[in-house]
């Protein structure tokens, strides 16, 4: 009989079928469930990682680790980016917690097939002498530029960018594109774009830590903590900005310093100064509206060449379509 711990994911974990003989749901202290647990009998306890207050303090965890029986816990974590980084994670098994998932389906399966530390190793963090971060990724080796692609507004076109962006760079460098938790890649029909999910991106990057740029499509909610730079994408059309403002105010307040790229836009250089002026911000390129068809793409060019590409030259590439058009049907 098992126990279950919840709070965010409640209903989620609701679903699971599983016998249980207690179930609570809250948040709660680390000595709480110590006191209630201790001499109380289960085979395995599933925690929602959210249901422990202060959890994402790593020394939250480590209390746990010390006052109850970690193997016997299976810990769903959240979408956060602290709680999916890799020094957290590795944090986690370094403590030997080992069954840790995002995936509600995993939780059941570790039940009965609990991992060994040969299935956790590839996010451990042994060394972290050649390592380096710009924006919160910390195990990356120093000559790989990871490029995080972030919609900031909802569906900002974050895939297609990070295709026209691995298209073009595949002219002057050795990169490789990965989209986090989505399947949206296989409508390029381009087999070198590759899919991961968050908790096995940093292993991902490991595994191809010999390309030069590893570009990595976050989408709307991919964690960041992987990637050594990021780029934030806004289509600035009035009802998403108006959306994103009533979301959360502050978003660009947290946006500060970093890189704003305006994506899908019809502003015009006047325009750009007043959006700067009224959301307090700097955006660092503009990129209106492109034909994805295209072989060449003169401000995909111009984009990588502000990022620091050096290899592209300052000249103009004329724009020419492929000799199919949509390139839609494969032999």
């Amino acid at each position: 009989m098992n126990v279950i711990v919840s709070n965010k994911y409640q209903s989620l974990l609701a679903t699971l079928d599983i016998d249980i003989i207690k179930n609570i749901n809250g948040e709660f202290e680390v000595e709480d469930l110590v006191n209630q647990f201790t001499n109380f009998y289960y085979n395995k306890m599933i925690l929602d990682i959210t249901a422990l207050k202060n959890y994402q303090d790593i020394a939250t965890i480590q209390n746990l680790s010390v006052s109850m029986d970690v193997s016997n816990i299976i810990i769903l974590l959240d979408d956060s980016e602290i709680v999916n980084s890799p020094k957290y994670l590795s944090s986690l098994i370094s403590m030997g917690i080992y069954n840790f998932t995002r995936n509600i389906d995993a939780v059941k399966f570790l039940i009965n097939n609990p991992n060994t530390y040969k299935d956790v190793a590839q996010y451990h963090q042994l060394n972290n002498a050649n390592t380096t971060s710009d924006e919160g990724g910390d195990y990356t080796k120093l000559n790989l530029r990871v490029i995080g692609i972030k919609n900031v507004t909802n569906h900002a076109g974050s895939t297609t960018l990070t295709y026209l962006l691995k298209k073009e760079l595949s002219k002057k460098y050795n990169v490789i594109a990965v989209e986090v938790d989505e399947h949206d890649f296989i409508y390029f029909n381009d087999k070198s774009l590759k899919t991961t999910s968050s908790l096995d991106l940093p292993a991902f990057i490991a595994t191809n830590s010999d390309a030069e740029v590893l570009l990595v499509d976050l989408n709307d909610r991919g964690s960041i903590s992987a990637c050594t730079e990021v780029i934030y994408l806004i289509e600035p059309g009035l009802i998403k900005l108006n959306k994103l403002i009533r979301k959360d105010k502050r978003t660009f307040e947290k946006l500060r310093d970093k890189k704003i790229v305006l994506n899908r836009s019809i502003l015009n250089a006047r325009d750009i100064k007043d959006f700067e002026y009224e959301s307090k911000s700097k955006v660092f390129f503009n990129i209106p509206n492109l034909d994805d068809k295209l072989d060449n793409q003169k401000i995909i060019e111009e984009f990588l060449i502000k990022l620091g590409f050096s290899r592209f030259e300052e000249t103009g590439v004329e724009d020419t379509k492929n000799s199919k058009l949509f390139n839609i049907f494969k032999s």
